[in-house]
């Protein structure tokens, strides 16, 4: 099994080819090809190279499929003993990315 771990967006991510990942917004426009160069690690069958802390000559090709809004998160703020309450959320710009190729 050929997979291989990015770090996209401030996070990282196993992939593998045909996956989808949902990440912060990108801005590539939906349709347009995507290249993440930080490779961390990349195996293919019982071959691992591993990156220190990533590997050179190494990048995973995806493709933007849509940009969306994604599910509400609250935040929560109080103070004990006051009665001081005080609730806020958002809705994260997301992108859905299909992984194309591993290129390790």
């Amino acid at each position: 099994m050929k997979y291989a771990i990015i770090k996209a967006s401030g996070s990282q991510f196993k992939v593998s080819e045909g996956d989808q990942i949902e990440i912060e917004k990108i801005s590539q426009k939906e349709g347009e090809k995507v290249e993440f160069e930080e490779v961390l690690l990349s195996t293919a069958d019982s071959n691992l190279k591993l990156g220190k802390p990533v590997l050179k000559d190494a990048k995973v090709i995806g493709t933007v499929l849509k940009h969306f809004l994604g599910d509400k998160i609250h935040i929560l703020k109080f103070k004990a003993k006051t009665g001081y309450r005080r609730k806020m959320g958002f809705r994260p710009h997301l992108s859905l990315v299909k992984i194309e190729k591993i290129e390790a």
